[in-house]
């Protein structure tokens, strides 16, 4: 009932800064040449108009969603779509049928109470039925048209690769295979002699492959046949007397009669095969192996032995027998441990053979079964593919994207040439491809506008097709990179509503309604009633369950409602399970944050030079943003004040460390990863001021946030707030923080810096490209530098 109930409540989403003109929100989130040059594009300023013209009439308090009925119109005729067997089962995936896309259209959004419905945006003369029918007749052949290059068929697609050799023919059931079609009256002929039928191998095997020709309509009625069933039962009864060839062509002729994968004849088949394996060839087993695939059939005993037996022969496999035994081990979601370095090394080997189709594959299988892969070889596949791309099927390359992702292989140039040739692709990819692509852009933290751009102009008119798991990955990718699109307001728009669509989903789902809130609250949107669905008690013991960790993501969640929405009235997190997630967080940055060297080193010298441990505090002043700050507090005429006097110790406990700064461990600071590249060379776009003075009187707010002055348990309790005192939160950052090779802060920071404004404090930047490189010089160059952040007179210019 509380779903129902959510769904008939009129949506409000709150955004925590107030809309204004288009130079202050530059002044705000910082001007990027790159936006400049797509304003200045031919045709962008009828978008950038719109979008200023509706900023304008906007209220803070009233901002409501914008909805655009025409984005949905197209999608109303959809129908079920096919599970992307590569993600999480059961999702209730995007059924879409006219029926269904009527029942979206009546769920609020986030605007759905000023809004006109769907049927609205089509001419319905009420004099004029025949062209009412036409328009409708037009508009159900074009969802129908978009619903068949949008549908994914997970048992054809990954199986492209088998197209490119003639040697996948012997080692794969192939459902297409040309055959001509037997007649009805025959087929009935057949069954009528099986009460006749001694039970003869050979034909009972004539009887199957026969059978298997039927048109498909037929062949679907023909597993509730009693004929059909007797025929099974002979089948299982001689099922020891068939040959191995004869036994491989009941399986296959299976397939096309779609017999349940639970039917007593599939139980024979498997036990027997088991039993035969050792005797048969690895053509056969692999051919069997992917008869169980095409089955639906899950067979962990009889892949065990496929395995063992490809492991000792592995020396014999040719190129398509092992592509394929990878295309097994994907499917069958399981990865062989003592096969892990023979494949690697049969990758390097045959790495020129393959074709493109077969990479993809290849990559897909080990993604499929969580197969650790070294950096080497990724880096091998990834070198040949940056080079053939344009060649590449987009199912291919999303694959090969996958497995990048998994192995968190920052490879500049496949990456340069990806933002080249797939953005004219993004319109006719299906959703969960462009739901990777953007998620491979987010996971390894590279910004790249022209691909997320494209992504945003496409995926208004495809979200009907979203799962849950698609719109919240969508939602985290654009957030953490903290982008918003030109057509942001239909974009976030339609995904909530996506969301509100698919809220029965997140109770056996929880980790991806927590996702899609936390990329909302990056980009400073937040829909209240899904806030409230997702703090509620019952929400909360449901993410208890999950297998994923998500205590650290409600945290982040509930405490931003606080300081972002202070009118929101909806539930909160309890006061005591805060103070679990608080000591939790706070117990992991002692042992892995404050220790950072580089970390270290500025507050023993700030603690120097401002005079003792009292002036300087390495903490966490928002410890659901996970990353500490150093406090320094300054009178308004610029002397330091102390107030870190509850824990001195442990200030002197920071100070007497000693990390010892080696040229080795400076080498890791300065360049990251051996592969990684200087962010100086990649990019110069500063995201960041090098001061921000954190003055709420040009920081805009929403209904009232929170001034510098408001009370919050979120603040240091030693010492007490003056009344002209500035508070200085100094980042010392690390390239983790910001986009790949840029200054292009991620959304968690950006989130944490505007909170840090909103409290009142300074935010202050010691940013990893000006400190690390410090650490290697005098003592005196360092405190110079720490001198002039500190003590920089704009900030003591700052109203009282």
């Amino acid at each position: 009932m509380a779903t129902v109930l959510m769904c008939r409540r009129l949506p409000r989403l709150s955004r925590v800064t107030a809309f204004s003109t288009t130079a202050e929100r530059k002044a705000e989130r910082g001007s990027s040449k790159s936006k400049k040059e797509k304003r200045d594009k031919p045709g962008a300023a009828k978008t950038g108009t719109e979008l200023r013209a509706t900023i304008q009439l906007l209220k803070p308090q009233d901002y409501r969603v914008l909805y655009n009925p025409a984005a949905y119109a197209k999608g109303r005729a959809g129908s079920q779509q096919h599970v992307d067997r590569d993600s999480s089962p059961a999702l209730g995936d995007a059924s879409t049928s006219p029926g269904t896309a009527q029942a979206l259209q009546t769920i609020p959004s986030a605007s759905s109470q000023a809004l006109p419905p769907v049927r609205s945006a089509l001419p319905k003369p009420k004099s004029n039925t025949l062209l009412e029918q036409t328009v409708l007749a037009t508009l159900y052949k074009e969802g129908a048209e978009k619903e068949k290059w949008e549908a994914h068929n997970s048992k054809e697609d990954p199986r492209m690769f088998q197209k490119g050799r003639p040697e996948y023919r012997s080692l794969s059931c192939d459902s297409a295979e040309p055959a001509q079609t037997l007649p009805a009256e025959e087929g009935d002929s057949i069954l009528q002699s099986v009460a006749r039928c001694e039970g003869s191998p050979g034909i009972l095997t004539d009887y199957f492959l026969k059978l298997s020709r039927l048109p498909a309509e037929r062949c679907a009625a023909l597993v509730s046949d009693p004929r059909f069933g007797a025929l099974c039962h002979h089948a299982v009864m001689a099922i020891r007397l068939f040959s191995t060839p004869d036994l491989i062509q009941i399986l296959k002729a299976c397939v096309p009669l779609a017999v349940p994968a639970s039917h007593p004849l599939i139980d024979a088949c498997e036990a027997e095969f088991c039993r035969r394996a050792w005797d048969m060839g690895l053509d056969q087993l692999l051919l069997v192996a992917d008869c169980w695939r095409c089955l639906d059939r899950s067979v962990p005993s009889y892949l065990g032995i496929l395995f063992s037996y490809a492991n000792l022969h592995w020396k014999d496999l040719t190129l398509p027998q092992f592509v394929q035994l990878l295309y097994i081990i994907g499917e069958g979601r399981r990865s062989p441990a003592d096969l892990a370095q023979k494949v690697e090394s049969t990758i390097l080997k045959h790495l020129d053979a393959f074709t493109l189709e077969e990479l993809g594959a290849i990559c897909l299988g080990l993604f499929k079964s969580l197969s650790g892969i070294s950096d080497h070889v990724m880096r091998r596949i990834a070198d040949r593919v940056s080079l053939q791309m344009e060649d590449m099927s987009t199912y291919a390359l999303v694959n090969v994207l996958k497995m990048l992702r998994y192995t968190r292989m920052d490879h500049l140039p496949l990456m340069r040439e990806l933002g080249r040739v797939i953005p004219a692709r993004i319109p006719t990819t299906n959703i969960q491809g462009i739901m990777h692509i953007t998620l491979t852009y987010s996971s390894l933290h590279f910004f790249d506008e022209d691909v997320l751009a494209a992504v945003a102009t496409s995926l208004p008119s495809k979200v009907p097709y979203c799962r849950s798991k698609d719109a919240a990955k969508f939602l985290w990718s654009f957030g953490c990179l903290d982008y918003e699109p030109p057509n942001e307001e239909e974009f976030y728009s339609s995904l909530i509503k996506q969301l509100h669509a698919k809220l029965h989903e997140f109770s056996k789902f929880p980790e991806h309604l927590l996702t899609a809130l936390l990329g909302l609250a990056f980009v400073k949107r937040f829909p209240e009633e899904l806030v409230d669905f997702a703090l509620r008690e019952e929400f909360v013991q449901k993410t208890r369950g999950s297998k994923y960790e998500l205590k650290k993501d409600l945290f982040t969640l509930g405490k931003s409602i606080e300081i972002e929405c202070p009118n929101y009235q909806g539930s909160r997190l309890p006061p005591q399970l805060c103070q679990e997630f608080t000591e939790m967080i706070l117990s992991f940055a002692e042992r892995e944050i404050y220790v950072r060297p580089e970390i270290v080193e500025a507050t023993s010298l700030l603690e120097s030079m401002l005079g003792g441990p009292e002036y300087v505090k390495n903490h966490m002043i928002l410890p659901h943003t996970r990353s500490s700050d150093l406090e320094v507090r300054l009178a308004t005429d610029g002397h330091p004040i102390p107030f870190n006097f509850k824990d001195p110790v442990a200030a002197k406990k920071l100070k007497d460390m000693g990390v010892s700064l080696t040229d080795d461990l400076m080498s890791q600071l300065l360049q990251g990863r051996a592969h990684s590249q200087s962010p100086v060379e990649v990019g110069n776009e500063a995201r960041i001021p090098r001061q921000e003075t954190g003055d709420t009187a040009a920081t805009p707010c929403l209904g009232g946030a929170l001034s510098a002055g408001a009370k919050s348990h979120l603040e240091p309790k030693a010492g007490r707030w003056q009344p002209r005192e500035v508070r200085l939160a100094l980042q010392v950052s690390n390239r983790n923080h910001f986009c790949y090779g840029s200054k292009r802060l991620l959304g968690l920071h950006c989130l944490k810096r505007r909170q840090l404004r909103l409290l009142g404090y300074v935010v202050v930047e010691i940013p990893f490209w000006e400190w690390f490189p410090l650490l290697k010089r005098t003592r005196s160059e360092k405190l110079s530098y720490l001198h002039y952040k500190v003590f920089c007179p704009a900030l003591l210019t700052r109203p009282g």
